[in-house]
């Protein structure tokens, strides 16, 4: 954490927490209370919205050092991955963070392979098996 901003409000306050993300850049959080909020307000922002967790998720890039560095101090803590994936060119360590927010933490393996026109192929296809038909 690098720095905190917290400010009141007429019933209630706002803190704003900055985590330093590496590079020379941070990555902000909310913390809050009685500013307005819905009182069925939720922060599991893939499921409350119906979708699987793994769709809305913040990744940062890690060295396998650093995930096993991450794995020990969770396990430490009693807390087990949520995914690992192996996707060929990239390793990912799964966390869901405490309002329920996936955090991915990617090794690269090979480095991600670089094809626009295939890219641009799949991105227009209605479905896996179209894309998998027309190649």
């Amino acid at each position: 954490m690098v720095n905190t901003e917290f400010h009141d409000r007429e019933d209630g306050w706002i803190k704003h927490v900055f985590f330093d993300s590496g590079n020379g850049q941070c990555i902000a959080f909310f913390a809050f209370e009685n500013i307005g909020e819905r009182s069925d307000w939720t922060t599991d922002v893939s499921e409350s919205l119906g979708v699987p967790v793994f769709i809305n998720h913040a990744a940062f890039e890690a060295t396998e050092e650093m995930q096993e560095s991450v794995r020990a101090r969770m396990e430490a803590e009693g807390i087990q991955p949520t995914m690992e994936i192996d996707h060929g060119w990239c390793y990912s360590l799964y966390y869901l963070d405490p309002n329920q927010v996936l955090v991915e933490l990617c090794r690269d393996t090979k480095g991600m392979p670089i094809n626009k026109k295939e890219a641009a192929r799949l991105l227009v296809a209605p479905t896996a098996t179209s894309a998998r038909l027309c190649q």
